[in-house]
């Protein structure tokens, strides 16, 4: 068993995923394409930005064919689906310099999102297509961007098996430990080294603390939040049970706000 920092951390992703090496492996298992690189970027943004919102991509890479984004999502947010697709046009749009004569961009642009936290939908694998299709769903190979959205806590025997083992690989960091010997990619143990507890230096710790207490932080005020809006809405008589769909609290925490229940004849 080894100790491992978990990727959830984005320090800690960008730590061992920005290797060449080891995002050619997890790029080429998740896309199927061939792609090679001899740097990767952390934290890149476009000078100037693209559209009225900056965009900053966690990991970002290109060969002569290909543009590759891969990003960590940890904090659960409805809206990444919409971010990540705002930043991968983005990517595209990048491309086309003023005076360009054609709409086609060089470099065919990938993002994978990595959602390290239980998404809503609980699957495993999601994919943004943007090449064109018939009524029977035939694309017709004209335009290969795509936006993949992989949840390694909804890892499963379906999964194609090219990258479940990285799925399940970084799913197991998660509680900081790993049996190695249940992998036998030589790149997810390159991963398990880079991040492993007793290797980290103390800025790799700092940034986890810091990382860690900005999450707690959302967090709490996000729960605030949710806890204002269930007082109101218990003032104004709203059924409990809508007040659980709405704000996604357990019946009990809405009980704790100590806020009077309304009986029917009071309603």
């Amino acid at each position: 068993m080894k100790q491992v920092a978990s990727l959830q951390y984005g320090v800690i992703f960008k730590k061992a995923f920005s290797q060449p090496d080891i995002f050619t492996a997890f790029v080429k298992a998740v896309l199927g394409i061939q792609f090679s690189c001899d740097k990767v970027e952390t934290e890149k943004s476009f000078r100037p930005s693209i559209g009225n919102v900056d965009s900053r991509f966690d990991l970002f890479a290109q060969d002569e064919k290909n543009r590759v984004i891969v990003d960590i999502q940890h904090r659960k947010k409805d809206s990444h689906y919409d971010r990540f697709l705002h930043y991968h046009c983005a990517a595209i749009l990048e491309q086309m310099p003023r005076g360009e004569q054609s709409y086609r961009p060089p470099l065919a642009v990938y993002t994978i999102v990595v959602l390290t936290s239980m998404d809503k939908y609980e699957k495993d694998v999601l994919t943004i297509d943007f090449d064109p299709k018939d009524l029977q769903g035939k694309g017709i190979n004209e335009i290969p961007h795509k936006v993949i959205y992989l949840c390694p806590k909804c890892v499963n025997e379906n999964t194609p098996i090219a990258y479940r083992e990285w799925m399940t690989a970084i799913a197991d960091t998660l509680d900081k430990a790993v049996e190695e010997t249940d992998y036998h990619n030589v790149m997810i143990q390159k991963v398990f080294e880079a991040i492993e507890e007793d290797g980290l230096t103390p800025r790799d710790r700092y940034n986890m603390i810091e990382e860690y207490e900005d999450q707690l932080f959302v967090e709490t005020e996000r729960q605030d939040s949710k806890k204002e809006v269930a007082k109101n809405l218990l003032i104004m008589g709203l059924e409990i049970e809508a007040i659980v769909k709405a704000t996604g609290l357990s019946i009990s925490e809405i009980e704790k706000l100590g806020v009077p229940l309304l009986n029917d004849e009071e309603k």
